[in-house]
């Protein structure tokens, strides 16, 4: 990390570190001590190191991974995080739908390869929520977008240019949930070199026979026929589904209000639909608007397995509140948690990687994550002896290591390990790593 300051940079790293070795505890338990707590704490209350600060030496890591991939989709997605029951807390808005709630709000967006490794955050954008604006929603829908929460999208959006113009030999596509489904967001992709793809959430108006999305991509004939393995509700299980795939160039049209100053927009739509779903379960069905161009049933898997990777930012959400307690952290200003938050999203986006890594590339060699001092802890530790290996092992072999200590049985019906038993067992490496330098081989502490 380069702050400009050696001493930051330094304290940054420490930080970092303790935060990944132990993500589920509060900052003076990852710190370890008052000392190292107090500097910690110095760290992120220094107006010098703001939250944009933190994160841009991240980005900029990301873009060298980005470098000399031939296809990268831009995930972006929004979390709320809730502080209400932290009420001393200056500077925080309202979330969700009750006026008493307290926090802030995060949309991050997140380079993924399209086998869903996630090679880190490419922009992150947080905001409060004013409270006195709370229930005046009507009167949001008539500003212009650039005062919109919306406009979050097009910020996405204008980022993934950015590093589609670094890197102009690798493809990126932006890809957003149903939230993403605005004319203007489809009106600046038009201009961009990168691609952008969102699951429709609007019936549009389109120029065609039957003048609205749904109706024209119901006529049009079935590409291809998938059977595909769905969540169930609520539910670890899956279920097996059998989805039709339509796909067709449309022309949506401006909305109303703004049809004579707009034109209308040419785009490509695959409609994926489940025909007939066992009684009372609710059928599988995506419309999927892009500005890729797709001309065969192959093409239109492409973009649905594209559109599939959308959960893996869902996952880093889910990891940043339950694995890194970001909701839990107790800071007095929403300033102040900014920047913790960024700390966490790197440690976040880390755990993920190490789950995919282990998964996508599982030969890898796994001092590209671990300290030597961390893997031989582990390795010891699990296999009960005191003569680590003489070269790392593979990063699914680590990966196996470390959800042994979360508590993963590693039984044929298990599958593989999730990111819930690795930032468990990511915890104990914490102890682990000590004890390995106090009492064993490892003589001395890093």
């Amino acid at each position: 990390m380069t702050l400009g300051d050696d001493r930051l940079d330094k304290r940054a790293a420490k930080v970092l570190h303790n935060f990944f070795v132990k993500p589920q505890s509060s900052i003076p338990e990852a710190m370890g001590s008052w000392p190292d707590s107090k500097s910690a704490y110095r760290f992120i209350s220094n107006p010098k190191v703001t939250p944009e600060k933190i994160l841009q030496p991240h980005i900029d890591a990301t873009q060298s991974r980005i470098h000399g991939q031939k296809i990268i989709l831009a995930v972006q997605d929004t979390t709320d995080l809730n502080y209400t029951h932290h009420p001393c807390v200056k500077g925080l808005g309202t979330i969700g739908s009750s006026p008493k709630l307290r926090g802030m709000h995060v949309h991050t967006t997140m380079a993924f390869t399209p086998e869903r490794v996630p090679l880190g955050l490419i922009a992150q954008q947080t905001w409060i929520r004013p409270v006195e604006e709370y229930g005046k929603k009507v009167t949001r829908i008539s500003r212009p977008i650039e005062e919109k929460e919306s406009y979050k999208w097009i910020m996405s959006l204008n980022a993934t240019e950015a590093v589609q113009e670094k890197y102009p030999d690798t493809l990126l596509v932006n890809v957003g949930d149903r939230e993403a489904d605005i004319y203007d967001l489809f009106k600046l992709a038009s201009k961009y070199k990168c691609e952008l793809l969102v699951r429709a959430s609007w019936n549009r108006r389109v120029e065609h026979e039957e003048n609205y999305l749904w109706p024209c991509m119901e006529a049009k004939p079935v590409a291809a026929t998938l059977e595909m393995n769905v969540p169930i509700k609520k539910s670890k299980k899956l279920r097996e589904a059998t989805v039709e795939i339509r796909f067709a160039n449309i022309t949506i049209r401006p909305p109303k209000l703004r049809e004579k100053e707009e034109k209308s927009i040419e785009i490509t739509a695959v409609y994926l639909n489940e025909p007939n779903p066992p009684e009372g379960t609710k059928p599988l069905s995506w419309m999927l608007l892009t500005t890729l161009s797709v001309a065969n049933d192959r093409e239109s898997l492409t973009i649905i397995g594209y559109y599939s990777a959308r959960w893996g930012i869902e996952t880093f959400h889910r990891v940043l509140k339950s694995g890194c307690k970001i909701e839990k952290r107790q800071l007095q200003t929403a300033e102040r948690l900014r920047s913790c938050l960024v700390l966490d999203s790197i440690v976040a986006w880390r755990i993920l990687l190490l789950t995919m890594l282990g998964r996508q590339t599982p030969d890898l060699p796994c001092d590209v994550i671990f300290e030597e001092y961390e893997w031989k802890a582990l390795y010891c530790y699990v296999h009960k002896t005191i003569e680590p290996p003489d070269k790392p092992p593979s990063i699914s072999e680590a990966v196996q290591l470390v959800a042994r200590v979360g508590g993963f049985l590693g039984r044929k019906s298990d599958g593989l390990p999730g990111t819930m038993v690795l930032w468990r067992g990511l915890q104990q490496l914490s102890t682990i790593s000590f004890a390995w330098f106090s009492f064993g081989p490892g003589g001395k502490s890093p």
